[in-house]
């Protein structure tokens, strides 16, 4: 028996190679369109979340000490702060819930004590926080995150007459 030996031409070699290089070259495409996609999801998220977390903080703060008349915006070293007044023990106490230098602060402390807005407790980053009294039971919260993109709560004080 013989065999023929056929005469091996160049498309032999490089019809595979093209394809492999087109395959890869396709799939590195996707890959980079997927890294893209995934990151500017991610980064969205991260700055949505930005605004909802701080403005369910401060709602969830507010429900947890709703006592009737407990709450006030007052002025503390020229900034808006959310005041809640407690008793505990036959003393009183108040939260403060504000923005100082680019970050939502809480500070508890005894209603008769001096108070320094840079002592509180870092919650977490925000560009800026905003307070406003819309009613005399209805509190207005407004957030800008680090793209400068804004989110704002109503809340009303449930403990009220």
């Amino acid at each position: 028996m013989r065999f023929e030996n056929r005469g091996r031409h160049a498309i032999d070699l490089l019809f595979p190679i093209a394809l492999f290089f087109v395959f890869a070259a396709s799939a590195l495409i996707v890959l980079t369109l997927a890294a893209d996609i995934y990151g500017s999801t991610t980064g969205e998220l991260r700055v949505n979340d930005e605004n909802r977390t701080a403005l369910s903080y401060i709602s969830e703060k507010i429900r947890q000490s709703d006592v009737k008349g407990g709450m006030e915006i007052a002025e503390v070293e020229g900034t808006q702060c959310l005041v809640m007044s407690a008793e505990y023990n036959g003393q009183k106490y108040a939260t403060y819930i504000y923005e100082y230098e680019g970050t939502l602060k809480e500070l508890f402390a005894r209603d008769d004590a001096p108070v320094s807005l840079k002592s509180g407790m870092d919650i977490m980053a925000v560009s800026s926080l905003s307070m406003e009294k819309d009613s005399d039971t209805l509190y207005r919260f407004t957030t800008v995150d680090s793209s400068g993109k804004k989110a704002s709560v109503l809340i009303s004080e449930r403990s009220v007459p």
